[in-house]
């Protein structure tokens, strides 16, 4: 496994993966319950990364607002489905875990599109920030709730 560390407008960036794609991206907030350390046996790769860093700055930059990276994130066949939802939510657009699970077909596991999104393990390029709650509150996301809101907020002001 390969890491690459770098900094954005919006926090601190790890990211990590192999030949196959990407399969971590960190958001080092301080905040949020997701623990992520980089392993003893990882090795610093910023030359297999540089084309996943050039687009995280473009889009922090206001410059991007899709992604074209491979990526490689590991779960269940059921993370994997809701994950590729997420990956469909439009720039600066907003969906509930109820929409997510209609997308998938199974309207009535919000609840485990819930756990699954809370899971991604690429935030901010599987846009998982763009789900919030039916009610229309922000609800948990594991770089915390303040980089959710400001990563939304942001979307929704930066490119009009």
């Amino acid at each position: 496994m390969y890491y690459s560390e770098f900094s954005t407008q919006f926090c601190d960036i790890i990211i990590a993966g192999d030949e196959q794609g990407i399969r971590h991206l960190h958001l080092n907030t301080g905040q949020g319950k997701r623990q992520f350390s980089i392993a003893p046996d990882w090795q610093q790769n910023d030359v297999l990364f540089a084309e996943a860093r050039r687009q995280i700055q473009a889009y922090a930059a206001g410059e991007l607002k899709d992604f074209s990276l491979s990526l490689n994130p590991q779960g269940s066949a059921f993370q994997q489905r809701v994950w590729q939802a997420l990956y469909k939510i439009p720039f600066a657009q907003l969906r509930t875990y109820k929409d997510i699970a209609i997308a998938i077909a199974q309207p009535s596991a919000a609840r485990a599109v819930g756990m699954a999104n809370s899971r991604n393990p690429i935030p901010l390029i599987v846009p998982c920030h763009r789900v919030i709650g039916s009610n229309g509150k922000l609800t948990g996301f594991a770089g915390g709730l303040d980089i959710k809101q400001r990563l939304i907020e942001w979307e929704q002001h930066c490119c009009k």
